[in-house]
């Protein structure tokens, strides 16, 4: 695996410390997870990649990312997608010229019927973006968020779907997005990883989320992302075992560092200074992760805003752990909410899901603001793909199957320009008909955000130069730029 050089600095530098020793090179920086880091995969810890390495022409507006991913995939119909249309012939067949040679998930075979909006739609914020009843809280922060309604993606089925909008790539075992954004910036901070992972569930059947979605794939295992825990132990096997103390602890790191070093001397694999790293890493969290876990020194006011309660696991108080993550210099921060695959139940289930997510999603957002923060963090807020116009299920609550032609996510601070909407579907909400954004789009101008040039950010991996992106034209979608 060879990295390619993201900017002309990059190969002026690369080429200046070509010829020295990849030892002496280690040891003339600190040993440990920065130096590994910079060693490899640039900058780390105190060294700011966009300093030494700029990756684009454009200057970073955003130094973290906090992706919220609704996982089931929310409904665009019921959320930020209004369809007159669609509830003047709700009950009635739905046109063959929408739906024929068109991918459907569990429809097939079926009579399909179409299913009117079960919310009503208002205008809100000076910029009068229209957003459903559903989301209350989130219409108060309408004029910071930029609604994109024409999504498109390409894998109809959750887990592909997911891997799809984690990795840009239906192939299995690609990195994750947080890990491609930790492999070109570097993490700000020494005691936490760059790249943490936060679940909750709640919602009509939630479905698994496996570990692989926040793997580094073929980067170094120190760029996956790591699972922290807002309810029981933060970090699974972090903590020292019963019996031992943490200088007993530090000497036994200190041991296995010097015989990993002896090894990588030997091997010169740099997956061993990535295990280094990783060491060293767990050991300093042994501090920090439970300090920043206990949300319990959080004012009332704030626990309130949230509508968080210190250990409840609940996406509440993920929510206020992603603000105190960025404060502590996180690089990406990626949030799953399991329980919005609503194929059934939709009006019953929708309003579970929006009474979990939508008070904390708004509370994040204008904390931040209020915090200084938004400006230089942005918040992506999403599924991993949108609902049908279709009815599926029967009975009085019938729900939506996936669907993957046209949907809605919006973007926040960081560099996007808020009050704005981009995009349309059908009238029907079948298909992105003007402005469609694809997925590796929204790769691409995440990026662009962070000052990185997403056509130069690559790895040579099995003879290609692989990119998030892919190989396939993705553009920034500057429509939505400050």
């Amino acid at each position: 695996m060879k990295r390619r050089p993201v900017s002309d600095a990059q190969d002026q530098i690369l080429n200046q410390i070509h010829d020295l020793n990849r030892r002496q090179f280690l040891g003339s920086l600190s040993l440990g997870i920065g130096a590994a880091a910079l060693s490899q995969w640039w900058p780390s810890g105190q060294v700011g990649a966009s300093e030494l390495f700029p990756a684009s022409s454009s200057i970073p507006r955003a130094k973290r990312v906090i992706f919220l991913c609704m996982a089931g995939g929310p409904s665009h119909l019921e959320t930020f997608d209004e369809k007159p249309k669609l509830a003047l012939l709700d009950g009635q067949p739905m046109p063959e010229s929408f739906t024929r040679g068109m991918p459907i998930a569990q429809l097939q075979g079926k009579e399909l019927r179409c299913l009117g909006p079960r919310a009503t739609f208002g205008r809100y914020g000076e910029s009068g973006q229209l957003i459903s009843d559903y989301l209350p809280h989130i219409s108060t922060v309408a004029d910071d968020i930029a609604i994109v309604k024409s999504m498109v993606t390409e894998q109809i089925n959750h887990d592909p779907a997911h891997t799809f909008m984690n990795t840009g790539s239906i192939i299995p075992h690609r990195p994750s997005m947080g890990s491609w954004v930790n492999y070109g910036l570097g993490s700000e901070g020494e005691s936490l990883p760059g790249f943490v992972v936060l679940t909750s569930v709640g919602g009509r059947n939630p479905q698994p989320i496996a570990a692989r979605q926040w793997s580094s794939g073929f980067l170094p295992s120190n760029l996956g992302g790591v699972e922290f825990h807002s309810k029981g132990d933060p970090v699974h096997y972090v903590a020292n075992p019963p019996g031992i103390s943490r200088d007993r602890q530090q000497h036994l790191i200190e041991a296995i560092r010097d015989l990993d070093r002896m090894r990588a001397s030997e091997t010169k694999d740099p997956e061993v200074e990535a295990r280094i790293s990783q060491y060293e890493l767990a050991f300093r969290m042994q501090v920090s992760v439970p300090e920043l876990m206990d949300i319990s020194d959080e004012s009332p006011e704030t626990l309130a805003m949230y509508g968080a309660v210190p250990g409840d696991g609940t996406y509440a108080s993920n929510c206020l752990l992603a603000r105190r993550l960025a404060q502590r210099g996180v690089r990406f921060i990626h949030l799953y909410h399991r329980g919005w695959d609503h194929h059934g139940g939709l009006k019953q289930y929708m309003k579970t899901c929006c009474n979990l997510c939508d008070q904390p999603t708004a509370a994040l957002i204008q904390d931040l603001k209020n915090k200084g923060m938004l400006d230089d963090t942005l918040i992506i807020w999403g599924g991993e793909f949108g609902r049908t116009p279709m009815s599926q299920g029967g009975g009085d609550d019938p729900g939506r199957d996936h669907h993957i032609k046209g949907f809605s996510m919006f973007l926040a601070g960081g560099g996007v320009k808020g009050g704005v909407t981009l995009g349309e579907t059908d009238d029907l909400g079948y298909n992105a008909v003007e402005d469609p954004v694809h997925v590796r789009d929204l790769h691409a101008t995440m990026l662009h955000l962070l000052g990185i040039d997403h056509q130069r950010l690559s790895v040579q991996y099995q003879g290609l130069d692989v990119k998030l992106t892919g190989v396939e034209k993705a553009r920034v979608v500057k429509e939505i730029l400050a």
